[in-house]
């Protein structure tokens, strides 16, 4: 039986710390929680790394967070040869604060690409420094250095970014918040959460359960670092931290 472990940073992608309750651990030794503020991989985003602290001040390292059965169940991948945890426990949650803020930064400057490139996605990954995105685009008239300006023009603006819930009558009337070609967001909770850019969502809004920052101005600098040719139809585009080389 799937557990459904509430998942505190779909609310506030900001928490590195919170108290949970052991409710189950798999035949893998999977951890599975009350509550959460660990992201399981989903969506081209990796899951958090971090720890768990007993109540007699002893850690347990979690190596990756996953989802089990379903989206609602998030499992704790734990480093090997650690002492088990015992259903009822009570925990001390602290992700990796620094490797998930750079997540959140990539993330959000992967939103930002599909607005400077409005076409078809077929595919994206996200990694602390490299970072990526393919697009359905037959014609690759599309420069690094115009991209690039395009996506700055967007983090100095400082625009906000925010989530908000629609239903799945409201996804159905608006097709056109899905980017991505072959993916489509689950329906049939009858909550879509949307992530928003800009005032009103002026900038953009697309169905996503990652985690990103409060506005685009906290991406800092980004660039284009490389476009490829992955088929007669797809580009593949890069996305990596700093200013674009000189050279």
């Amino acid at each position: 039986m799937a557990h459904k472990t509430e998942a505190l940073f779909r609310d506030d992608a900001y928490l590195t710390t919170a108290d949970a309750t052991v409710v189950a651990i798999n035949e893998r030794g999977g951890i599975i929680l009350d509550r959460t503020i660990f992201y399981a991989t989903s969506g081209g985003q990796p899951g958090d790394s971090g720890t768990l602290e007993r109540a007699d001040g002893s850690g347990i390292d979690i190596a990756a967070t996953i989802s089990g059965e379903n989206k609602d169940e998030i499992i704790h991948v734990p480093v090997l040869a650690q002492a088990p945890l015992a259903v009822g426990e009570r925990v001390k949650l602290a992700i990796s604060w620094e490797r998930r803020h750079l997540l959140m930064r990539m993330h959000s400057a992967c939103h930002l690409l599909t607005v400077i490139c409005p076409f078809p996605i077929t595919g994206a990954a996200v990694s602390e420094d490299d970072s990526r995105v393919d697009f359905d685009i037959p014609d690759a008239s599309f420069t690094k250095e115009e991209v690039t300006a395009g996506m700055m023009d967007l983090v100095r603006a400082d625009h906000p970014i925010f989530t908000r819930l629609i239903s799945d009558e409201e996804l159905a009337a608006n097709p056109g918040l899905v980017k991505s070609k072959n993916v489509r967001p689950p329906v049939g909770t009858g909550k879509i959460r949307l992530v928003c850019i800009g005032d009103n969502a002026s900038v953009d809004s697309q169905p996503c359960g990652g985690t990103h920052v409060r506005s685009t101005g906290e991406i800092g600098e980004i660039h284009i670092g490389k476009i490829e040719k992955k088929g007669r139809e797809n580009r593949r585009f890069r996305i990596r931290f700093g200013p674009m080389p000189a050279n």
